[in-house]
């Protein structure tokens, strides 16, 4: 009973703030789904992205930690269709600055390393099937609203990066450089314990 009430204590005391030594949670989760219709052939595309992140916040403003994203995509066209799995895993370090009790503004720097599977299909049938590796990294500058002892909801409006894929099959090399501030809007969560 004794440890149960030490246990209990320590974590009420972990969710009153993100502080040094305490651990960060978070990601976002994202699905899209769109639909072109044409009399030649209509198109379909569904995306479904999963990006979880965990950190240590070694100084009251600053945190490191590994990030793991998971994008899945199907796309269809008359007869064909496309498959793609993408994933990134790697490393972020996050600043911190507290305006006042509810509101913190923050950026992560994020580098590792992608992999990409796309597989074409037309009429049932597989036509190719690529494989890419490549690496990333980006900057994200982002708004925290703490809803309650640590929980809160991150907002950004999207960021800085650049990223490469070198295909298998084809011999190809593909790098992308980009600045959408104000392009995307990003929602995720974080939870410091």
């Amino acid at each position: 009973m004794k440890k149960m009430l030490l246990i209990l204590a320590l974590a009420m005391v972990s969710f009153a703030n993100a502080q040094k030594g305490t651990i960060l949670v978070g990601g976002n989760i994202g699905y899209s789904s769109e639909k072109t219709d044409r009399e030649i052939a209509s198109a379909k595309n569904n995306v479904f992205q999963f990006s979880p992140k965990i950190g240590y916040q070694f100084h009251d403003n600053w945190t490191a930690g590994v990030e793991f994203s998971v994008v899945s995509s199907k796309s269809t066209l008359g007869e064909g269709e496309g498959k793609a799995n993408n994933f990134k895993t790697g490393a972020f370090v996050r600043y911190t600055m507290p305006l006042n009790e509810t509101f913190s503004v923050f950026a992560d720097l994020g580098a590792g390393f992608q992999n990409q599977k796309f597989k074409n299909y037309e009429n049932g049938s597989l036509v190719s099937d690529n494989k890419a590796n490549g690496f990333y990294t980006g900057i994200t500058p982002a708004l925290f609203i703490n809803m309650k002892k640590g929980f809160g909801l991150n907002f950004s409006i999207g960021g800085l990066g650049y990223e490469t894929l070198n295909y298998d099959n084809d011999n190809v090399d593909y790098s992308k450089f980009f600045v959408n501030f104000g392009k995307t809007v990003n929602i995720g969560i974080s939870k410091n314990f």
